[in-house]
């Protein structure tokens, strides 16, 4: 009983040591740009695949190698602290914001020309329902 608590308890720590290593986002990024990069690839278009994994290696770079900056250690999760989760909560929120307004927009653009307003309807149901969603789950949890 002992052995498996004591197990259970180095995997968190494993776990939370891979998710905040400052490797985690760069490795990530460039996973990411090779998947974009090979869909382009698979599409035909090769040049698209390559600035797609150039600007997401050059992401990587960054946050890699820009070791002194409060924000990019707070982004590899390396200087998190209650301050900075705050400045992520408010950042989220607003990124939230704009995109909703922007899928708003581009919904009301698709049907002022006629058209059924996909996607945008959609990508405004599952945010609407996301929100919703996340009012529940934190009005349960208070």
């Amino acid at each position: 009983m002992m052995a498996t608590i004591m197990h259970e308890e180095g995997r968190r720590s494993l776990t939370s040591r891979l998710l905040c290593s400052r490797y985690t986002l760069p490795v990530f990024s460039v996973a990411l740009g090779l998947l974009i990069m090979g869909l382009f690839l698979h599409a035909g278009d090769w040049v698209g695949g390559v600035w797609s994994l150039g600007i997401m290696t050059g992401f990587a770079g960054v946050v890699l190698l820009g070791g002194r900056s409060e924000t990019i250690r707070g982004l590899r999760g390396d200087g998190r602290d209650e301050r900075f989760a705050m400045i992520d909560l408010r950042a989220t929120a607003v990124s939230g914001l704009v995109v909703t307004v922007a899928i708003i927009v581009g919904f009301m653009i698709e049907i002022s020309q006629g058209h059924s307003g996909a996607p945008y309807a959609q990508l405004g149901a599952i945010a609407g329902l996301a929100y919703l969603g996340a009012i529940a789950v934190q009005r349960l949890r208070s």
